[in-house]
C-alpha cells in the first residue's frame, strides 16, 4: 500500500471529523467558559491530525511511527479531559459516551496503523522513505 499524500489516510480523516465535534461541544455552555479546560482539549485534538500530517511528511517510516505514537498519546489525552468536562457537567451522559467511543476507536486504528508500519519495517518494507 502506498499513499502519496496524507489527505487519503483514514486515521487522519477520523482526527479531523472528532477535532469539528470537539470544537461543536467547547463552544457550549460552560465548557465555553473554561477557557483553561477548553484551550487544553482543543490543542490536545488539533495535536493529533498534526502529529499525523507531520510524521506522514518526514517521509521516513521510523518517523510516520514516533509522530503516530505522539498522535495517539494526545487521542488519549483528550478522553481524560473528556471525562473531566463530564463530571463538571459540561457534556452530557451520552454526549461523553459517544465521544469516548469515538476517541477509543481512532486510537485502536493508529495503533493497529502502527504495528502495520512496523512489521512492514520488519520486513524490510518502507511505506515512506
Amino acid at each position: 500500500m502506498k499513499i502519496n499524500k496524507f489527505e487519503d489516510l483514514p486515521i487522519w480523516k477520523s482526527a479531523i471529523g472528532l477535532t469539528i465535534e470537539i470544537y461543536d461541544v467547547t463552544f457550549m455552555g460552560k465548557f465555553a467558559k473554561d477557557f483553561c479546560l477548553r484551550d487544553q482539549i482543543r490543542k490536545a485534538i488539533i495535536s493529533i491530525s498534526s502529529n499525523i500530517v507531520e510524521g506522514f511528511e518526514k517521509n521516513n517510516n521510523n518517523e510516520f511511527i514516533r509522530f503516530l505514537k505522539i498522535a495517539k498519546g494526545s487521542a488519549g489525552e483528550v478522553r481524560s479531559q473528556l471525562y473531566i468536562a463530564s463530571a463538571l457537567g459540561y457534556i452530557s451522559k451520552e454526549k461523553f459516551d459517544h465521544l469516548n467511543l469515538k476517541f477509543q476507536d481512532l486510537a485502536n486504528q493508529i495503533g493497529s496503523f502502527i504495528s502495520y508500519l512496523e512489521q512492514k519495517r520488519k520486513n524490510g518494507e518502507f511505506i515512506r522513505k
